[in-house]
């Protein structure tokens, strides 16, 4: 862990990402304590420009809400998509690319055409599909963006696997008789971790993408407030109230651009190879 968190501490964007990044979980942990105002409540008069008026540093929108309460809480929701969906994500890729990778063959045939129907079709309009039938809500939007998230990681994991099923610690634990499973989860996938983490990261960073977007698009959860909602909602009265798209438009760039930077990071920390260099 030592060696991991100097070859990370080289990347100096990564660390500001890191940095950014703690302070985003850390706005939407205590969301509650923070926010001034009922996100949702008409607290003062529309339009307030930002920092007229105590209390509103950024202002108001066309009915009277608090975008800075807006802000605080879209957080809590964004991370909670991001972070939820690609854990789904995961699961579901990683199964398959691991029988895939592990079994080869028939096996390896069947899944891979599988996983190809998937990525036939583009997923953010695969997204929005499938969002419009089961009816917008947290849950329905972090289901959507799963199901379209999983097929890179299937295909990575596959080739992790293919490359890692022929090495010598495999054939030690198949002629101790070791159980399929247990080879699996315990040998190969701990081997095959660092990209599955440094993809991971990234996905995220997709993940709430996608949930902005859908959010922009009206397809977000109604009775939760997100940024891609405060967009969307701004996006009739840009140039009235300019600042009802810069906040939460601010928030998901350094958001994104965070978590991208701590994903190289990752891959610099789990890179070994970059012992006593910098970057």
């Amino acid at each position: 862990m030592k060696s991991f968190w100097l070859r990370f501490g080289r990347n100096k964007g990564a660390v500001a990402g890191l940095a950014v990044l703690m302070l985003v979980t850390l706005v939407a942990l205590v969301g509650p304590w923070l926010a001034p105002n009922d996100p949702w409540g008409m607290v003062q008069q529309p339009f307030l420009r930002p920092w007229t008026e105590p209390g509103f540093a950024m202002g108001t929108d066309t009915l009277g809400r608090d975008i800075l309460s807006g802000v605080i809480y879209g957080a809590r929701v964004s991370l909670l998509i991001g972070a939820v969906s690609t854990v789904a994500a995961l699961l579901i890729g990683v199964t398959i690319g691991a029988l895939a990778g592990y079994f080869g063959g028939w096996v390896d045939s069947g899944l891979m055409r599988f996983t190809e129907i998937f990525q036939a079709v583009p997923s953010f309009a695969l997204a929005i599909v499938l969002v419009a039938i089961f009816q917008p809500s947290v849950d329905s939007i972090v289901a959507a963006i799963a199901i379209v998230s999983w097929p890179p990681v299937a295909r990575l994991v596959r080739g992790e696997f293919l490359t890692l099923r022929q090495r010598d610690f495999v054939q030690a634990a198949l002629l101790a008789g070791e159980s399929t499973p247990r080879i699996i989860l315990t040998q190969i996938l701990p081997n095959a971790m660092s990209p599955i983490i440094v993809m991971a990261s990234l996905m995220v960073a997709t993940a709430i993408l996608l949930e902005s977007s859908l959010s922009f698009l009206g397809l977000g959860d109604p009775n939760q407030m997100s940024w891609g909602y405060m967009v969307g909602s701004a996006r009739t009265v840009l140039r009235q109230a300019w600042w009802m798209a810069l906040f939460p438009g601010l928030a998901i760039v350094l958001t994104v651009l965070a978590l991208n930077l701590v994903g190289e990071g990752l891959n610099d920390g789990l890179n070994t190879r970059l012992n006593g260099r910098t970057r």
